[in-house]
């Protein structure tokens, strides 16, 4: 799809798409950031929850921080058309902040957090793919991640009982998945970015 006639129509949606495109590079760390998180999960021997606690913490915090850049990142005075970025940035860096500051919190307090955080993203990034749908060819890789996350998101309120512990190597595969989309969708944009 041209981008031009796109553009056209909706000039607020291209400003989120030529700010998206041009901190493409963001949503690829993002991306790296969850596959990192994803294979730490597998790779630590013997991990605890307080292990897990602390890993979560620092990948939601990281992703939090990427989104909150690339939505105040954006050039023109448009914020009000990156507000969803901003609120999974602070989202993310909130809950990040408060696994460090709660660490001692029960296997089932975290996985209703994790739940709680992955259905709000998983909302926000299919609602920010319907709007970007007619602006960029990959946007069904944003969907997807939010049908991902929002899917963990529920899966993890319907079957609280198995535990944190248990869970890990589904957090662990949910993130590396998570994480490839991103980055795919990063990539994606990179062609829509603008000249220097």
């Amino acid at each position: 799809m041209s981008s031009t006639s796109a553009h056209s129509g909706s000039p607020s949606l291209g400003s989120v798409l030529r700010d998206l495109a041009d901190n493409w590079w963001l949503l690829v760390l993002r991306g790296v950031a969850a596959i990192a998180f994803g294979l730490l999960t597998f790779i630590v021997p013997g991990l605890t929850l307080l292990t897990l606690v602390f890993l979560w913490g620092i990948y939601a915090f990281a992703d939090g921080l990427l989104a909150l850049w690339v939505a105040i990142a954006g050039k023109g005075g448009e914020m009000a058309s990156r507000w969803w970025l901003a609120v999974i940035g602070v989202a993310g860096i909130l809950a990040g902040l408060s696994a460090f500051i709660w660490p001692g919190m029960t296997a089932l307090v975290l996985l209703m957090f994790i739940a709680g955080w992955a259905i709000a993203i998983g909302l926000l990034q299919i609602w920010g793919a319907i709007r970007l749908r007619k602006e960029v060819d990959g946007e069904w890789l944003l969907g997807l991640s939010g049908v991902l996350s929002l899917a963990f998101g529920i899966f993890m309120f319907v079957r609280p009982g198995a535990g944190a512990l248990a869970f890990v190597g589904l957090i662990g595969w949910f993130a590396i998945f998570f994480g490839c989309i991103y980055i795919g969708l990063g990539f994606r944009l990179r062609k829509h970015k603008r000249p220097s």
